[in-house]
């Protein structure tokens, strides 16, 4: 597969390391929105620079391209990409507001285009292997779910793109948040109402919440809960799923956020409690599993783990949690839509 990048930091380095030891795959060129960061990059990477992403997406030399810009450019480059035969991988959230997301999505259909969104934490091994066993019918019915996941902010955090509603679908709550949110769906089931609180606390210069908590039902009786946070200053990421049978508890997923740990226990009323207990080791894989994922959809002609419908859902579900919020009430979902 032949792809390009769009998009030239922290986030593209990321996406850009899969294809140093994939001979299967090679990363034809990149840009960015500054020609000197551009090179430096490229000249890094060892690729081609492209001076502009209207060029990059025009390239007849490229299969796909992966997305790595702030939301507002998100639905621009990735339909004018699927519109020139291109797939596209686009980090989350999908887009900066529903119209951008729904057009997306669309034209994904439209076009035939694969279109996936950036949800690497469903390729995280122990949050595989948790699903595997949850699929198995291990936990029973899912009867709720829990999600802790906060980063530590650094600073000048409140002057980057993210703290900007012209280039931000929002702030916390579904810029981090968007990951649990689609975790709970891909687990609980689909999320039939929400209602939220958002607080900035730290931060106070950004227009947008560093902070933000949100409580879920879904159409199956099921509950969750989520609190995600720029102001944790130890990285943390924690997700649990109970069922009448059992439970699972991820920790940590690798890196600054702690080694990553499954548990899996059974429900008992007298015995002793006995958790399996799994830690994994090494560098993070997610990366190189969704893009292997994203690669085999495309060969395969299936919809990937995570793809555009499931970015556009997490979307709907992160903007009603505001919503809800504004409107002091508990706000029913639309998906009317698809």
């Amino acid at each position: 597969m032949r792809v390009s990048i769009v998009g030239t930091g922290v986030q593209c380095i990321r996406r850009a390391s899969v294809f140093k030891s994939n001979s299967e795959d090679a990363l034809v060129s990149i840009c960015g929105g500054n020609w000197s960061q551009t090179l430096k990059v490229s000249d890094e990477l060892k690729c081609a620079a492209d001076k502009s992403w209207e060029e990059l997406v025009s390239r007849a030399d490229i299969d796909a391209i992966i997305v790595c810009t702030p939301p507002n450019l998100h639905s621009v480059i990735s339909v004018a990409a699927m519109e020139s035969g291109k797939h596209v991988l686009v980090e989350k959230p999908l887009g900066r507001t529903l119209e951008d997301s729904r057009k997306m999505v669309a034209t994904s259909k439209a076009t035939g285009m694969v279109l996936k969104c950036g949800f690497n934490h469903r390729h995280h091994p122990a949050v595989l292997e948790a699903k595997r066993r949850f699929e198995s019918g291990i936990l029973g019915e899912p009867l709720f779910a829990r999600c802790r996941y906060g980063h530590c902010g650094r600073d000048g955090y409140e002057h980057e793109w993210r703290a900007d509603p012209l280039q931000a679908a929002g702030g916390q709550l579904i810029e981090q948040g968007s990951h649990a949110i689609d975790l709970i769906r891909w687990f609980m089931g689909e999320i039939q109402t929400v209602s939220a609180m958002t607080a900035t606390h730290y931060f106070k210069s950004q227009p947008m919440e560093d902070d933000g908590f949100a409580i879920f039902r879904t159409h199956s009786g099921g509950t969750a809960s989520l609190h995600t946070s720029s102001l944790q200053w130890k990285n943390l990421f924690s997700f649990e799923v109970t069922g009448a049978d059992g439970y699972i508890t991820i920790e940590g997923l690798g890196g600054s956020y702690g080694l990553q740990t499954l548990s899996v226990g059974k429900r008992s009323f007298v015995e002793p409690f006995q958790d399996l207990v799994i830690q994994y080791r090494g560098g993070d894989s997610s990366w190189r599993h969704e893009w292997l994922e994203f690669r085999n959809a495309i060969v395969g002609s299936y919809q990937p783990m995570g793809n555009g419908v499931d970015g556009l859902r997490a979307m709907e579900i992160a903007l009603a949690a505001y919503q809800a919020e504004k409107e002091s009430r508990v706000v029913e979902v639309d998906f009317s839509n698809l």
